[in-house]
């Protein structure tokens, strides 16, 4: 049993502003974290309902925009979306956004992607609540139909081309693509479409009980081997205790993806990151 690997939430939510942003996830590189990772709303209702989990002022700068920066500011962290809405991203631009970032950050790109629950967001986005989980699958594919491919076709019920190129492609051969979600179609996506799986706001026992139903999964839908082992990545519930770490790591999981919050100041967010950071 080993400790999981360290990531920091929320890079892109802290209202501090981009030279803060960039000074958080420099001091989280050289702090020994393995990632930062963005959160995603592209809107918000107004005013604030459940289920939404920010008020309607929340600042969330754009994934793509918040990484190309941090990638230019940092040189061996990894940067995760976490997570892009696939069903309210157009899958070609999305794809050419995903490959730029991955190749200017030099392949350190993990790709997080859920399949959304804010009916007004998704309206905003002009893409309907209904079948959203099978959209996504469907983009995923077509996806990693352009990133793998050099004359690129694909014939779904969403989305369509035949004989097209995109370039460049990521560096990475096969991009490290993570999915959110605690449902069984998520565990599912999971296990037959990605390298992880990725659960938000879960305390040990969440996790023990979400790595049961992956591991059903797991038995009962086949899993491409060039997927590898299926990594385990969770944000706590709560600030990590004393046995929380061992708890963590025995029930299986791969990846703490910390989150210190949008209420902290800068200084208690730098306190933050050095208070959590591995081995301290």
């Amino acid at each position: 049993m080993t400790d999981p690997m360290i990531g920091l939430f929320g890079i892109n939510m802290m209202p501090h502003g981009p030279e803060a942003m960039a000074t958080i996830a420099q001091a989280a590189e050289e702090a020994g974290y393995e990632s930062v990772w963005t959160g995603e709303h592209i809107v918000l209702p107004n005013p604030q309902e459940a289920p939404s989990p920010l008020a309607p002022d929340a600042t969330v700068i754009d994934t793509e925009v918040a990484l190309s920066y941090l990638a230019a500011v940092t040189s061996t962290i990894k940067l995760g979306t976490g997570i892009i809405i696939l069903p309210q991203r157009q899958p070609a631009v999305l794809a050419k956004g995903l490959a730029s970032l991955d190749r200017v950050s030099n392949g350190r790109l993990l790709f997080g992607l859920g399949v959304g629950y804010l009916e007004p967001e998704m309206t905003a986005c002009s893409t309907p609540m209904a079948r959203r989980g099978q959209r996504a699958d469907e983009y995923l594919l077509a996806m990693r139909a352009l990133w793998t491919e050099e004359v690129a076709s694909f014939d779904g019920d969403f989305v369509s081309f035949n004989s097209v190129s995109a370039n460049p492609k990521p560096v990475q051969p096969d991009l490290h693509t993570v999915v959110g979600g605690h449902s069984d179609r998520a565990a599912r996506r999971a296990v037959e479409l990605a390298h992880g799986w990725y659960g938000f706001m879960r305390d040990p026992a969440d996790a023990v009980a979400d790595l049961a139903r992956i591991r059903q999964a797991e038995d009962s839908f086949d899993r491409p081997a060039s997927l590898g082992r299926l990594e385990i990545s969770i944000t706590p519930k709560r600030s990590l205790g004393p046995a929380d770490l061992a708890a963590y790591a025995e029930a299986g999981v791969d990846r703490l993806i910390l989150q210190p919050g949008s209420h902290r100041s800068f200084d208690e967010v730098m306190a933050y990151v050095e208070r959590y950071a591995p081995g301290a």
